[in-house]
């Protein structure tokens, strides 16, 4: 038996034969063109011919992981549109008369570098992007045809890496799992495959070859093990942890319309986090009491302008209208930071975690915040709709925010567009509005406190810096104090508040949160019932 190590990206065991996919390998040559009018020319019209490509795997994705996902191929397709990225191929082929398919490579290589070379780990995981665009365009310059992968029964794929497009074409019903020994948790490859719910390892010790095609093996999301010819009592057990797992899954299913309430009467909500109208849907299947975070920056990203009020009025409308009643809670814009437009213009910062961002630029540009505001009241005459702010951290964003809304809401009485009471809350993920919480609640309707950010700045970690990850501690005794004292300021004003961060789906920290008097936990749709079935049992 061969046993292997990898980084788990999704949770499940899958067992089967291994299909060992090598990619096929283009390199081009450097050669010297004649015409490099022509030949920058030549690059051009492979770079529109990648875009409509890219533009048919975003319809795909749209259809098979949502819209969210699906901006990753938008992303790819605003690379092929930087100008530094174009300059630079445009450059070494008009200034060294090389060939368009060598420019395209050193450029990707170079930028690739740049990317692997960032401290941030999200933005390393962007060199691969960087490397899969080049090599879209480099093949349609070459005339060879893309990579596919075909199998004729469901196997376990182990590859060097995969691709985001290579991932998005793997045919669900012949995949069981997938393995590489590339790749990192929060790649756009490794994001695909959790929303398509395909068990996968990444960054996986072993040296993969055509010698593993056809054996058996065992991939276990819950260990990150990866085995190859397992041994009969390992296999058995195996398996049998393998149908115990499903028949847990289906045993959930039985909870769908029950209460989340403990076994001496005391209730939560379950409500979800969703990123577009597309993880509504998932929230439904899951039986969410409600979306308790809706984040709208996703409608920014993947653009070349803002969305118009019509845009995202269609959005939130739908969003609103598919839950029937139950509350949708839109976070107002949150971008800056690791999330990035454009067209926004944002200056390079030392430290954008702790820059400008969220509602620090809705209330500088207070005409793209109206806008939003905008379509987030006239949605609410379609649903129960609330509004959140995010990064707070006094009593005078929150009253300048609310002044705003009051613009928004008198201009829509003068016109006769109909809107219905709306909820504001805030989300506390600074230590500031954690400490200031009994001043901040009778501002607002509610708080949802976000973990994540409020974990990095109370320990002054970067919760993406694998270097910190040894002191990354979500557990800290500050941050249950500091969740502990926000709940109760929140209940001595009268108002109700939840959790969205990460910490909110653990089930370890549950039972804390309800002796806390903790109203909402707010989770991914996949955490609803297993969460619930917990509840029921404390």
């Amino acid at each position: 038996m061969e046993r292997y190590s990898g980084k788990s990206v999704l949770k499940g065991i899958a067992v089967g034969r291994v299909c060992f996919y090598r990619k096929q390998e283009y390199v081009p040559r450097k050669e010297t063109v004649p015409d490099t009018g022509a030949e920058v020319q030549r690059f051009y019209v492979a770079r529109q011919k990648a875009m409509q490509s890219l533009e048919q795997l975003y319809e795909q994705a749209l259809a098979s992981v949502g819209e969210e996902h699906a901006l990753i191929f938008d992303i790819h397709r605003m690379m092929l549109e930087d100008e530094d990225y174009l300059d630079s191929v445009a450059t070494m082929i008009l200034a060294e008369g090389m060939n368009a398919e060598y420019a395209v490579t050193a450029t990707g290589e170079n930028f690739a570098a740049v990317f692997a070379g960032m401290d941030d780990e999200y933005m390393k995981a962007r060199a691969a992007d960087v490397k899969d665009v080049s090599s879209r365009v480099v093949r349609l310059l070459a005339g060879i045809g893309e990579d596919g992968i075909q199998v004729e029964e469901p196997v376990i794929l182990v590859a060097e890496d995969l691709t985001p497009s290579e991932t998005v074409k793997l045919d669900k019903s012949k995949i069981l799992a997938f393995v590489t020994v590339k790749g990192s948790t929060i790649s756009h490859t490794a994001i695909l495959a959790r929303s398509m719910n395909i068990p996968a390892l990444v960054n996986t010790d072993m040296t993969p070859d055509e010698s593993m095609n056809g054996r058996m093996a065992v991939v276990d999301g819950f260990t990150g093990e990866f085995l190859i010819d397992p041994e009969a009592v390992v296999l058995t057990a195996k398996v049998e942890a393998k149908n115990q797992w499903i028949a847990g899954q289906e045993a959930l299913k039985a909870l769908i319309g029950m209460e989340n309430v403990t076994t001496d009467g005391r209730k939560v909500n379950l409500y979800a986090n969703v990123g577009s109208v597309a993880d509504v849907e998932k929230a439904l299947q899951a039986d969410a009491g409600g979306i308790g975070l809706f984040r709208s920056e996703f409608l920014y990203l993947g653009r070349k302008d803002y969305p118009s009020e019509e845009e995202q009025f269609a959005s939130y409308k739908q969003a609103a209208e598919l839950m029937g009643g139950k509350r949708v809670i839109i976070r107002t814009l949150d971008i800056g930071a690791d999330k990035q437009a454009d067209y926004f213009k944002l200056a390079p910062e030392e430290n954008p975690a702790m820059g400008y961002r969220a509602i620090r630029i809705c209330l500088d540009r207070r005409e793209v915040f109206k806008t939003q505001l905008r379509a987030i009241y006239r949605a609410s005459a379609y649903g129960c709709v609330a509004v959140m702010f995010p990064m707070i951290i006094s009593k005078a964003e929150v009253r300048a925010a609310k002044e705003i809304v009051a613009e928004v809401k008198a201009e829509l009485r003068e016109q006769g567009t109909a809107f219905a009471d709306v909820e504001l809350g805030i989300m506390i993920e600074t230590p500031a509005a954690a400490l200031i919480s009994d001043e901040l609640a009778p501002e607002v309707d509610f708080f949802s406190i976000g973990t994540n950010d409020l974990t990095q700045y109370t320990l002054a970690v970067d919760r993406q810096n694998q270097q910190l990850d040894h002191i990354y501690d979500a557990y800290h005794k500050s941050i249950i104090r500091l969740i502990r004292m926000t709940v109760e300021q929140a209940h001595k004003a009268g108002i109700w508040a939840g959790i969205c961060g990460e910490l909110a789906g653990d089930s370890s920290m549950v039972p804390v949160f309800m002796e806390m008097g903790v109203d909402e936990l707010s989770v991914s749709p996949a955490n609803i019932l297993p969460l619930r079935k917990l509840i029921r049992e404390l």
